[in-house]
């Protein structure tokens, strides 16, 4: 399957809001200084997807227990879980006018002995010079997973075993989820989230 849009409204995939902040001054000169080194759009995508990924921690990989969840929290933390983080990229995106938005997976999780499915967050962009929508991955490589920008074949973080029960998702949202947005502001640690993750999503 391809990425589908949620709406054919461009526009709502190019908003800002408390959320997606573009306006925010660390945004802004993010963004400057990502798009003076790329020589194209779809250049400084990549780079700033590459940027997300591997510049900003995944807050479980480097064991931060604070909880961020607008793009500017993200960026001025250097952290966020996976919603977050999809938060910071389409915010960077978006400042240039690139369409941008949320797509999420049901991926199988462990805590404490015990396996469930949650829901994990990632982006889908469109790629005007390509006339097409992609799904990217910014939730920060480790030695087990590899997310990388590709045109033509996904390279995501994870892979998805539907015979576990576990869900792709083609959707891209334009705004984040109603439920993945609650968890994040509900909950006061990450250690605290990690027991209250999203199993369902609003749309």
């Amino acid at each position: 399957m391809k990425p589908i849009p949620f709406t054919d409204d461009i526009s709502a995939y190019l908003k800002e809001d408390d959320i997606i902040d573009y306006r925010n001054v660390i945004i802004a000169q993010l963004a400057e200084e990502l798009y003076k080194k790329t020589d194209s759009e779809t250049a400084y995508i990549k780079a700033a997807y590459e940027y997300v990924r591997d510049n900003v921690s995944h807050s479980a990989d480097i064991n931060e227990d604070v909880i961020t969840c607008t793009a500017s929290e993200v960026l001025k933390a250097g952290h966020g879980i996976c919603f977050a983080k999809s938060h910071l990229l389409a915010a960077l995106l978006r400042f240039k006018g690139i369409p941008a938005g949320f797509c999420y997976q049901k991926i199988s999780f462990c805590i404490e002995a015990l396996t469930i499915l949650v829901y994990h967050g990632l982006n889908g962009v469109y790629l005007n010079e390509y006339k097409k929508w992609i799904r990217l991955d910014p939730r920060g490589n480790t030695g087990e997973i590899n997310a990388q920008f590709s045109l033509d074949k996904e390279q995501l973080a994870y892979n998805i075993h539907e015979e576990t029960g576990e869900e792709d998702g083609f959707v891209i949202y334009p705004d984040p989820d109603v439920k993945v947005l609650e968890k994040l502001r509900n909950n006061r640690t990450r250690t605290e989230l990690w027991g209250d993750l999203p199993v369902e999503l609003n749309y």
